[in-house]
């Protein structure tokens, strides 16, 4: 009998947390209307915190077993809450165009349904194309928040692209993927 981890782990507390910061980060945000330089370098902060959170709370729970069925459900959410918050946060202050959020956001629900669609035959995995797209877009995000401004801001729009492309590629992956997979699998009675 292989044993269980505990609910209560480092792994599953730093999700917790990536978490409860979404709506610290979005505050910060919007304070002075959302463009007061010093508020905006304390919400990239938040929001580096958060998603370095990300990083250690999944490397932790592989390498000490620590991995349980409460922290693989909130861990996406977490990651989908804060992309979409600082992503909708963006885009009310003006600072994003609200196509990029939507592009975004339909990918990121979209896959997010698809996996719970196909939850009862396994789960699909994260592919490293969608390792790389959440790092890209987390650059991207994490640019936007910051006040930048001439050849800077000219940088964030090309992380920018970058992460629409590869969320948009990645998301077409990831169905076909889902596709085949379900084609592979024998007919249930």
């Amino acid at each position: 009998m292989v044993p269980r981890a505990r609910v209560a782990n480092i792994a599953n507390v730093l999700t917790g947390v990536r978490l409860a910061l979404v709506p610290v980060f979005l505050v910060v945000l919007f304070v002075g209307d959302g463009h007061e330089t010093f508020w905006r370098i304390v919400a990239f902060i938040v929001f580096a915190v958060a998603v370095i959170t990300d990083r250690f709370d999944g490397a932790l729970a592989r390498s000490y077993g620590m991995v349980t069925e409460f922290g693989t459900l909130i861990d996406p959410i977490a990651d989908k809450a804060l992309i979409g918050a600082a992503l909708i946060g963006l885009s009310v202050i003006g600072d994003l165009p609200w196509w990029v959020t939507v592009v975004i956001m339909v990918r990121e629900i979209g896959v997010t349904a698809l996996r719970f669609a196909v939850l009862r035959h396994g789960v699909i995995p994260a592919s490293r194309g969608g390792k790389l797209k959440t790092l890209v877009q987390a650059v991207a995000i994490g640019l936007f928040v910051m006040p930048l401004s001439g050849p800077w801001l000219t940088g964030a729009w090309v992380v920018m692209w970058m992460a629409v492309i590869l969320t948009v590629v990645t998301g077409i992956d990831y169905v076909i993927s889902a596709i085949r997979d379900s084609r592979a699998r024998p007919a249930k009675l």
